[in-house]
């Protein structure tokens, strides 16, 4: 079968990014093998240079996998458009799958969550992108699976605490939107990169993922573009996903300093312009003082 014959035959072309997490990975692999509904699916795994020998385990345990092992952790975004551009997105291509899943490897799929996303998909067809309720392993709720774009008002609430002391203000909490009901069908700004599903015309009209972000913020600024389209993105409930959470990151210094450097890019390509000066001021002091103390606790 040609290369065009193969992606016209593809429901949902997943895309997972792996550094280091190969244990995980391989119960995410093993999640998605044993997912249940009639459609038909490809995965590519895409391995910033991991040091345990996770592309090895794929091809050897999963040999309908497809790995790119990339020679260099070259950070969330350039991965991910890697295995994009795989499968043929953001090229002029008519051929495409229909739908693209970004999924973190340390998520663990139930049986028919990929199939009740695709049918979500098919009967919504104002959806270019779609989430589903992840759950941490204490049970609760991870809270980036439905947000708010951080415009200046929505992020100084957050940071100066509001938003957790008021987590049921529709003001307040809009960060996070805590102040809805998690079983609530959302249209939201954005879901989280660890599930994000697309509409593959959504891809084509939005462009792949800017490539400045290294961790953070990618998702986001994905988002927004799928948005400036057209098109609305949806939190849906009814599929719920388990999400182990920071399996790379680990809430290390580091990527405290990638989340700052993340918002603070994402400020200047969306909102600086149009920010009032003495708020322009507020924000950018507020970012680059978490930022400069985030790359003091990294130093030390």
């Amino acid at each position: 079968m040609d290369e065009v014959g193969f992606l016209m035959m593809i429901d949902l072309a997943v895309i997972i990014v792996n550094y280091n997490t190969v244990s995980l990975l391989k119960d995410c692999l093993a999640s998605i093998q044993e997912s249940s509904g009639d459609y038909r699916i490809k995965t590519c795994v895409v391995d910033n240079a991991s040091s345990d020998d996770s592309a090895t385990m794929v091809q050897t345990e999963f040999p309908a996998v497809h790995v790119i092992a990339s020679p260099e952790n070259g950070g969330f975004s350039k991965a991910n458009n890697l295995g994009l551009r795989y499968f043929g997105f953001a090229q002029d291509n008519t051929a495409l799958p229909r739908y693209a899943l970004l999924l973190n490897p340390d998520t663990k799929l139930p049986p028919t969550a990929l199939s009740e996303m695709i049918k979500f998909m098919d009967d919504t067809p104002e959806a270019g992108v779609a989430g589903p309720k992840l759950l941490l392993l204490d049970g609760s709720l991870d809270l980036a699976c439905r947000r708010s774009f951080p415009t200046p008002q929505v992020s100084a609430y957050h940071m100066l605490g509001l938003s957790k002391r008021f987590p049921r203000s529709p003001r307040f909490a809009r960060y996070n939107m805590t102040y809805l009901d998690p079983d609530q069908l959302t249209e939201v700004d954005s879901v989280v990169g660890a599930f994000m599903m697309l509409r593959a015309e959504a891809i084509q009209q939005a462009g792949l993922m800017d490539e400045r972000y290294f961790m953070y913020g990618e998702d986001l600024d994905w988002a927004l573009s799928v948005k400036q389209q057209g098109w609305k993105i949806f939190y849906n409930p009814a599929v719920t996903v388990l999400h182990v959470k920071r399996a790379s990151s680990k809430r290390s210094a580091k990527a405290q300093v990638e989340f700052y450097r993340a918002m603070k890019l994402f400020y200047e390509k969306h909102y600086a312009a149009t920010t009032p000066v003495w708020l322009h001021y507020l924000v950018t002091f507020g970012i680059q003082l978490k930022w400069n103390w985030a790359k003091f606790k990294n130093r030390s």
